[in-house]
């Protein structure tokens, strides 16, 4: 019997929000074209990933693999920091 390789899906996106411990959100953007008129339209999802070292800030460009459930809401996990942001200065 031949084996059967399991691939996991990697995706990049954009921090929108750090203030949980150990997870981060992530928006993902695709573009994608209207069936009937044509025009490309941005669909947009979030999602939430384990960041174990609380290292990512929102801005930040990451990559997330999906892997096994580790809450009801995560089941990806930070691969890498792809393009760090700059401070976000926080508003008075």
């Amino acid at each position: 019997m031949a084996s059967v390789e399991k691939r996991t899906r990697v995706v990049t996106g954009t921090v929108v929000s750090n203030k949980m411990d150990k997870t981060i959100t992530v928006l993902l953007e695709r573009r994608v074209k209207h069936p009937v008129y044509g025009k490309y339209i941005t669909r947009s999802s979030k999602i939430h990933a384990h960041d174990e070292n609380n290292q990512c800030n929102i801005g930040d460009t990451v990559t997330v693999t999906e892997t096994r459930p580790i809450s009801r809401t995560k089941t990806w996990k930070l691969l890498e920091v792809v393009n760090s942001a700059a401070e976000v200065q926080p508003q008075a």
